[in-house]
């Protein structure tokens, strides 16, 4: 079986990492788990055409140039490419930049504008605009899940929240997003990947922002959180799974009435989201589907939720992919 390669115009000397490429469905997407495979490597998977159930890629970034071995794990995950060579790619620093910035045209939700490096723009009048580049973490605006829980804020802007916390936070979007509407709440971001938080740290220093708090956190049980709790707005946009798994630890840290924006779920996954926190006295005030995907919004119980047995992390695996 044969191998495609594309150098990119990279030397021996100057590659800094190399990139494997299947196509692949959405549903071997999703079902993509990293613990599967023994190999120090980065898996990422795209949609290609939107709502294309047929059309996503998987890419594979590791240090070394994939040898035969390398090749055949990853093949194994995305059966529908066994017959298919993969693209294999030499990247250097230069191609890392060039890749993360290539299409990211502006986004606008609202009277918020999000942009990259290279393709600056104004903000809206009495709108803001952020620049955040493509890289490291999840959260560039452009994925439906980002750009609606962006609309969804910017729906709210009249209402008053004191607490605020971004569960999950990427690339920190979400949490500037919050701080421009309500810039005299204490603002919590966390994530459970520290370069997620070492992004969100570089990209308040670049669009101005202050006073948020970062927490590398695997979801909501940390002290650090905990211990600023309850707060009145929440929002989580990761993945279906480890939203229902953080429902009870989401909902303890809820004040009574607050309001938790959820998203990174499929319109078919809404189902067993809502069932999740309904058990933990939220109900659904409002939901929005973009494409293949739904953002809902709930209200928690008149009373502050207390969990009535041990919390169980079974479903948190793989909740930092971008799928």
């Amino acid at each position: 079986m044969g191998t495609g390669f594309a150098s990119g115009g990279a030397t021996t000397d100057n590659v800094d990492s190399w990139k494997t490429s299947f196509p692949c469905t959405r549903a071997e997407a999703e079902a993509i788990d990293a613990g599967e495979i023994a190999i120090d490597a980065v898996l990422m998977t795209t949609e290609e055409i939107e709502d294309d159930r047929e059309r996503w890629r998987l890419d594979a970034y590791t240090e070394t140039e994939p040898d035969a071995a390398m090749i055949a794990a990853f093949r194994a995950l995305v059966p529908s490419a066994a017959a298919v060579a993969p693209v294999i790619e030499a990247l250097t620093a230069e191609d890392w930049v060039a890749m993360s910035q290539e299409g990211l045209e502006p986004i606008a939700e609202g009277r918020f504008v999000v942009h990259t490096s290279a393709h600056p723009v104004s903000p809206p009048a009495g709108g803001r605009a952020f620049l955040i580049d493509a890289g490291r973490a999840f959260g560039t605006g452009h994925h439906a899940t980002t750009s609606g829980c962006l609309k969804a804020l910017d729906a709210m802007a009249a209402r008053d929240f004191a607490s605020i916390i971004d569960i999950g936070t990427g690339t920190g979007l979400l949490a500037f997003a919050a701080a421009h509407l309500w810039p005299e709440a204490r603002i919590v971001a966390t994530d459970i990947d520290p370069a997620a938080i070492d992004v969100t740290r570089e990209n308040m220093t670049a669009n101005g922002i202050a006073g948020i708090d970062l927490i590398v956190a695997d979801g909501a049980l940390d002290p650090a959180i905990t211990a600023g709790a309850p707060y009145d707005l929440v929002i989580a946009n990761v993945l279906a799974g480890p939203l229902v798994s953080m429902a009870p630890e989401l909902a303890a840290i809820a004040a009574p009435r607050a309001t938790i924006l959820l998203a990174g779920l499929l319109e078919t996954q809404r189902a067993q989201v809502v069932d999740a926190y309904s058990v933990c006295g939220c109900t659904l005030t409002g939901a929005e589907i973009r494409g293949d995907w739904t953002i809902l919004t709930l209200t928690a119980g008149a009373e502050r939720y207390v969990p009535t047995k041990p919390i169980d992390p079974k479903g948190r695996d793989g909740w930092a992919l971008d799928i």
